[in-house]
């Protein structure tokens, strides 16, 4: 049984209402006015939460660290990983800002934090949750500082093979935190939708017993509507307010408006599954009378002639009795005289 974890009032969990998470990150380009205007169209949008990024970058790459692929191709070849991502940071007062921020619009604040200077000062913001990316899963001294703190953590499990992601789940365990959710994830930008595997979400709730998710990096928004078809109780989706602007990750980012039109489809998919139990919805049940059938007879029957079942037909309308009970008709005599076409009734047979 997986049980709920909670991140303020909002119980997430199966059969809960999918936490839809707008993945700011650093699509605000270092620019503070710029992730206001991302907060505010992620709750316009429909987002339960928004989430950036803390960190100071001299604490997460060396000055030799390469730009992955998709950075060189969506940033200056020439800008060391580095220096690309100190013109990315949040200094503390900017996060605070953007905290209270969204509080004022009604949206959850959410950031990951990549060093432990960051951690505390999401802890001194009053976060309600930590979530982790992919790339810490192996990182176990920053995910025991992490589950320390006594938030629930929410962590993507990338580039994992299901054993480094049993050892992340035991560290954070053994440190205190139990209130756990994993994101399936694929860490490329774009992600290819053949590589996505999305059935590895199921492993992953079936091995570690706890709330699934998927953290989406493909283009649109077909992939993140199957994850929810499939029971993600979590999406993670990055959006941009422009994909046209310089920076690594807006390329395989939404706009606003495709972010409102997936939360509102992960809206309708989730009232597409309902609750399992096969039986007519409500709206079918006029509709068994008229488009089910009834026993009818197929030609003049005189009263008191034993029905035979070759002269037996089904029609519709279903308000005479149910071509299932044929066997029961079968034998019995008419009561009256049957025109043909007629509808069978109880009252018409002896």
């Amino acid at each position: 049984m997986v049980a709920p974890v909670a991140i303020g009032s909002r119980e997430i969990g199966p059969g809960r209402p999918c936490f839809i998470i707008a993945e700011a990150g650093v699509n605000h380009n270092g620019d503070l006015g710029a992730a206001k205007r991302l907060v505010e169209a992620a709750a316009r949008a429909g987002a339960d939460a928004v989430k950036f990024q803390s960190f100071k970058a001299d604490r997460v790459v060396s000055a030799s660290a390469p730009k992955a692929d998709y950075q060189l191709q969506t940033t200056d070849p020439g800008e060391s990983q580095l220096g690309m991502l100190r013109g990315l940071e949040l200094s503390a007062e900017a996060q605070r800002e953007l905290h209270a921020h969204c509080a004022g619009r009604g949206v959850h604040f959410l950031s990951t934090p990549f060093d432990e200077e960051s951690v505390d000062v999401l802890v001194a913001l009053g976060v309600e949750v930590f979530k982790i990316g992919s790339g810490e899963v192996t990182n176990w001294p920053f995910l025991e500082c992490v589950a320390r703190k006594g938030k629930p953590i929410v962590l993507s499990t990338g580039m994992s093979y299901l054993g480094e992601v049993d050892e992340a789940v035991r560290v954070i365990r053994h440190a205190g935190c139990e209130q756990l959710i994993l994101l399936h994830c694929v860490s490329d930008y774009p992600a290819d939708p053949a590589d996505v595997n999305l059935r590895a979400m199921k492993a992953l709730e079936t091995a570690f017993q706890v709330p699934v998710g998927f953290s989406d990096h493909t283009r649109g928004i077909e992939v993140a509507l199957a994850a929810v078809a499939l029971g993600a109780c979590v999406i993670e989706k990055h959006f941009t307010l422009d994909r046209d602007l310089p920076g690594p990750d807006h390329k395989a980012s939404l706009e606003p408006e495709e972010l409102q039109e997936m939360i509102a489809a992960v809206r309708t998919v989730e009232r597409a599954l309902g609750d399992g139990l096969k039986r007519p919805a409500k709206a079918e049940l006029m509709n068994r009378v008229s488009v089910r059938r009834s026993l009818a007879v197929v030609k003049d029957i005189p009263e008191g002639t034993v029905l035979r079942l070759d002269v037996l037909g089904a029609l519709r309308p279903a308000t005479g009795i149910s071509p299932a009970l044929a066997g029961l008709v079968v034998g019995r005599k008419a009561r009256r005289l049957l025109r043909a076409g007629e509808i069978l009734t109880w009252g018409d047979l002896d």
